[in-house]
């Protein structure tokens, strides 16, 4: 008993890591939660993704107490995202049941990898700034597409929001304190649609304390400190490694 609970004791403040760190990005530390899990022997579909999806809602949760009072989210563009993502990430906790273990980390290495050169490179493709109704259609249009992710591959989608947000025309702090709010929505949808095969143990409650107080301390960093260049560096390079890192365990 000693043991297991040292374990859980170290486990929870890697999370309480992750969850600072992450949640600076607009994201709920789900790229890294994910792949530790299942290689520390949790059983992916029972246990990795559903814990996944959990703690990236209560990241997101903590963080949006700093973001909203410093006024850094944009709420036209969060809600067409997030009802595109709450109703597609059902459709994509479904196929995760119809392929395989090493599909699902290959395609979300592949993707992550993708995401990093894009936002390494800071381009963005040059049109004039979209309508009001266009801004509707884009957002609920991305919004399907990353809600099948986020429900296939177990964590919150802030991985593509983020982007998303920026080709919309956002900067950098508020594209991932926007991500954060719409995360937060999409991440508690795929849990739910996760319950029914999920098997969690005790070690749930000391994980979700400690999530809450990183990502407070995180989201604080991020308002108040960070510059837009600063969170974009920071997001592209940490896609890309975890992406690698994926690629090669699939």
């Amino acid at each position: 008993m000693t043991s297991s609970v040292l374990a859980v004791g170290l486990m929870s403040l890697m999370v309480l890591v992750i969850a600072g760190f992450f949640s600076m990005l607009g994201m709920g530390g789900g790229q890294l939660y994910a792949p530790i899990f299942y290689w520390l022997g949790f059983k992916l579909k029972a246990e990795v993704i559903p814990l996944t999806l959990l703690l990236n809602f209560l990241t997101q949760l903590s963080a949006q107490a700093t973001y909203t009072r410093e006024k850094l989210v944009e709420y036209s563009m969060a809600i067409p995202l997030i009802i595109g993502i709450g109703v597609f990430s059902f459709v994509g906790a479904y196929l995760t049941d119809l392929v395989s273990d090493r599909f699902i980390l290959v395609v979300l290495g592949a993707l992550l990898m993708v995401v990093s050169a894009r936002m390494l490179s800071g381009w963005k493709p040059g049109r004039k700034e979209l309508s009001g109704a266009g801004k509707v259609v884009l957002g609920f249009a991305a919004g399907s597409v990353i809600g099948i992710f986020v429900g296939m591959v177990g964590h919150g989608g802030g991985t593509f929001v983020v982007p998303m947000l920026l080709i919309m025309g956002l900067e950098p702090k508020r594209a991932a304190a926007t991500s954060s709010f719409v995360v937060a929505f999409s991440t508690f949808s795929g849990f739910l649609g996760h319950l029914h095969h999920a098997h969690l143990g005790w070690y749930l409650v000391p994980m979700c304390i400690a999530v809450l107080v990183g990502a407070q301390a995180g989201s604080r960093l991020m308002a108040l400190k960070l510059s837009g260049r600063a969170v974009r560096i920071l997001f592209g390079i940490t896609l890309g490694i975890i992406g690698i890192l994926l690629i090669v365990k699939g």
